[in-house]
């Protein structure tokens, strides 16, 4: 028996379940890299991107420079990168700047998943909206284009030229 056709069926199976599974919504309290805190609670009024990845994951390294340019020109949605393979953080912290991941990095580990729940594939992104409440997670890979129209945000006016 041949492994990869497996393996295609095992992640569109996956993908497939991920779908059709439902998720809880619950606020979170989360620590970056930098030592600053997420709290969803403090974020009441703004949209709130969390974005599952891992370094070995082909579609999440393909997604992470779309996201960043997205958090860039819209400085109102709160984005945060959730790193699930975090046993090297030395590692993880070098893969993240490499690939343009310039917003805010959570480490995995239990007291995240505890908060989180494992995402059932990656890429995985789940929105939050104004309120707090989930309203968008999904596997698959995002884009800018998708962020924007998902949050409602206008990309921001570019300053003025000084003469």
């Amino acid at each position: 028996m041949k492994t990869k056709p497996l393996l295609h069926l095992l992640l569109a199976l996956s993908a497939l379940a991920a779908t059709l599974a439902p998720v809880t919504a619950s606020a979170f309290e989360l620590t970056d890299t930098q030592g600053r805190r997420h709290k969803l609670a403090d974020y009441k009024g703004r949209y709130v991107v969390l974005n599952f990845w891992a370094t070995w994951c082909v579609p999440c390294i393909q997604e992470i420079p779309e996201i960043a340019a997205f958090q860039k020109e819209h400085p109102r949605v709160v984005v945060i990168g959730v790193a699930v393979d975090a046993e090297n953080v030395a590692k993880v912290k070098q893969f993240a700047h490499k690939t343009g991941h310039d917003y805010p990095l959570v480490l995995s580990d239990e007291s995240v998943e505890k908060q989180l729940g494992d995402p059932r594939a990656l890429p995985t992104t789940r929105i939050y909206d104004p309120a707090g409440k989930v309203f968008y997670d999904r596997v698959g890979r995002v884009t800018a284009k998708f962020l924007e129209e998902a949050t409602g945000a206008k990309k921001s006016a570019p300053s003025p030229a000084k003469a």
